[in-house]
């Protein structure tokens, strides 16, 4: 098991003439852990994070990060925002520079980083959230959506350890809010540790490892999401909905139905519940396939004429820039979102797919789909597009 990063030890918290916001609250986080922050709105989800780098300090307790008590002496702090990076809620208040190059570039600097670090620090962190060659535009034409990647970047430029995002996809609408998860997730792949506060449950419950709900500075639970969210009352107690798919699953056990122990997260979970509640069988026909194209390792290949070779097969792509490279080669994208379930759907039905995917993806594609015929007594293959098949 992996050593914890972030505790809190019975942290309090009281804003200068307000009212408590956190009461005596203990949790950690585990290094590459996915842990989601989820309440409604005065829970004291944004007051924690901030004390996660220190922007605000408990009136009791203590924060430690890999084991250390926070120090907040300006050195001590200068040292740990290097480690634990904080994306704020409203990217409007964290983008202060001309252009999105110089503000990227904020951080490196100030850390003493050389003009030549400074730049591979930019230009990797703009290329690692899709923003490639975006470095002189002014961030104010930027879209909601690239204005939150900006500030991302502007994080990831100082490399840290754990990044922060308070509300993560606020203001974003369905699309950019997708594409911001799995850039999060992708982040996550790469090593990152993530913490996100949300008060959007569909959002949280099939992302995180871990979720922690709480109300009124307290936490009313803390577990892997099926549990912290199969509560109904207390869920309720938060002011919050069930996700949909849990709800489901516990109106037909309510109903007599004989279910698996592993509550569903998915849409393809679901299914797979439905089929034994009327003991169906997952696949009725020659499973299909799953190719995947890594563009990290095949670069030469031509995957529009793989397409075209192959009319009707749907194609995903997992990971900012396996969707750019989709772009830019002017392929269409039938799955954005969720890719490696829909695929695994499609070969129930027989049908093959594509899935154009960066390199700290691969091994997710293949994890998952082994985890899914364990569980079902099926075979789907996963095999690789190279080189010699352009």
């Amino acid at each position: 098991m992996s050593r914890i990063i972030l505790e809190a030890r019975d942290i309090r918290y009281r804003y200068p003439r307000g009212m408590e916001a956190i009461r005596g609250i203990s949790f950690h986080v585990r290094r590459g852990e996915k842990i989601a922050l989820v309440g409604p709105n005065g829970a004291g989800k944004s007051t924690i994070l901030l004390m996660f780098n220190g922007m605000i300090r408990p009136d009791s307790g203590t924060i430690l990060f890999d084991n250390v008590p926070i120090s907040y002496d300006r050195a001590s702090l200068r040292t740990l925002r290097k480690s634990v990076g904080f994306v704020l809620q409203n990217p409007d208040r964290q983008i202060i520079s001309p252009t999105v190059y110089q503000d990227v570039a904020f951080g490196p600097t100030n850390l003493g980083f050389t003009d030549e670090e400074v730049k591979e620090a930019v230009e990797g962190a703009l290329g690692r959230v899709g923003l490639s060659g975006f470095g002189r535009r002014p961030p104010h034409h930027l879209s909601g959506g690239e204005k939150k990647r900006v500030a991302i970047a502007g994080v990831l430029a100082m490399d840290p350890d754990v990044l922060v995002f308070d509300e993560p996809t606020s203001g974003l609408d369905p699309s950019g809010s997708e594409d911001i998860m799995e850039l999060l997730d992708e982040l996550n792949q790469q090593g990152k540790t993530v913490i996100i506060s949300t008060h959007d449950i569909e959002l949280a419950y099939p992302w995180a490892d871990r979720a922690i709900l709480l109300l009124n500075g307290r936490i009313l639970q803390e577990d892997v999401p099926d549990v912290a969210f199969g509560n109904p009352e207390l869920v309720r107690k938060a002011r919050l909905s069930m996700p949909t798919v849990l709800e489901l699953y516990l109106e037909l056990g309510r109903r007599g139905f004989c279910l698996p122990e592993r509550r569903p997260k998915t849409v393809l979970d679901m299914l797979n519940v439905i089929d034994r509640a009327f003991r169906n069988k997952p696949c009725y026909t020659q499973p299909g396939s799953i190719t995947l194209f890594d563009i990290d390792s095949s670069h030469d290949t031509d995957i529009p004429g793989w397409c075209a070779a192959h009319p009707g097969v749907p194609v995903g792509a997992m990971g900012t820039r396996a969707k750019q490279r989709a772009a830019d080669e002017k392929i269409w994208l039938d799955f954005t979102y969720g890719v490696i379930d829909k695929c695994i759907l499609k070969a129930l039905l027989g049908e093959h797919s594509l899935i154009i995917v960066t390199g700290s993806m691969v091994g997710r594609v293949h994890e998952r789909v082994r985890e899914f015929c364990r569980e079902n007594q099926v075979e789907i293959q996963v095999s690789s597009l190279s080189k010699r098949h352009g």
